[in-house]
């Protein structure tokens, strides 16, 4: 027995298409609307505020948290090989590589990209969008523009504060509590991360991240249905679908970066 018919399964390959075509169209209007958005900086300004200082507080909880556990996982598996000295180094890579973009990334696909999906599905719900069209003016650059900048420039700058938080917590564990020498703990760590190697490429990720979480929720809150259950069912595909493509472009962008 056939799971999907010829015709269904066509039907939705070009289902597929339509949409991402549509998607494509949708990112090259917010690009062409960025000189006119950026020509308002007061607008992004007040975006980045509203997106990454509300998920300030969730990002730095969770990266110090995150330094706890990886100091004390990394201790235990070092200490078998009379290692314990580099858990700063083990701490740092693994935050500035992949903990601190992604993980940053997940929280603010579920803080700061659900707000969007749910602020911007309300407008068109309230047909606000619609009135501000009557008005003649563009519901692009004016919405839409503002809050894509702002999540660009917002997801960075967490990713950054996740990050250092997150050595911070690795340092509170491995030296007042397990008694590993401070001086050790940093001179590991300042010896084997390599700014542009290994920050500079965690800044790349962050940047995409950043990028491809906010159009996602700008996305889904203009196309969803202008009703309470479309804008439910908008928010929660923001979640899935940002989340999956964060961490299938992290593989992506790690085997570029690090493959030789």
């Amino acid at each position: 027995m056939m799971l999907f018919h010829p015709v269904q399964l066509g039907r939705a390959v070009r289902q597929l298409l339509v949409d991402l075509g549509w998607a494509a169209r949708f990112l090259l209007e917010l690009l062409a609307r960025t000189p006119r958005c950026l020509a308002r900086p007061r607008l992004v300004i007040d975006q980045v505020f509203f997106l990454g200082n509300k998920s300030l507080s969730i990002i730095s909880v969770s990266g110090l948290f995150v330094g706890f556990v990886l100091a004390l996982q990394g201790y235990y598996t070092l200490q078998r090989y009379g290692s314990s000295e580099a858990v700063g180094l083990l701490v740092a890579l693994s935050l500035v590589r992949e903990l601190g973009p992604v993980v940053a990334a997940l929280l603010f696909a579920g803080r700061a990209g659900t707000s969007l999906t749910a602020e911007i599905g309300l407008m068109k719900a309230g047909e606000q969008l619609t009135a501000m069209e009557m008005m003649a003016v563009d519901p692009v650059t004016r919405v839409l523009a503002p809050r894509f900048w702002g999540g660009m420039i917002a997801m960075p700058l967490l990713a950054a504060v996740f990050s250092a938080v997150g050595v911070i917590g690795g340092w509170m564990v491995a030296v007042p509590l397990i008694g590993i020498d401070a001086g050790a703990f940093w001179s590991q760590m300042q010896g084997g991360v390599d700014v542009f190697a290994d920050v500079g490429n965690g800044v790349i990720k962050s940047v995409v991240f950043g990028l491809t979480v906010t159009f996602v929720a700008l996305l889904q809150g203009y196309t969803c249905q202008p009703t309470p259950e479309g804008v439910a069912q908008a928010t929660t595909r923001t979640v899935v679908v940002a989340s999956l493509a964060v961490l299938a472009l992290d593989f992506v962008l790690t085997a570029m970066m690090f493959s030789i």
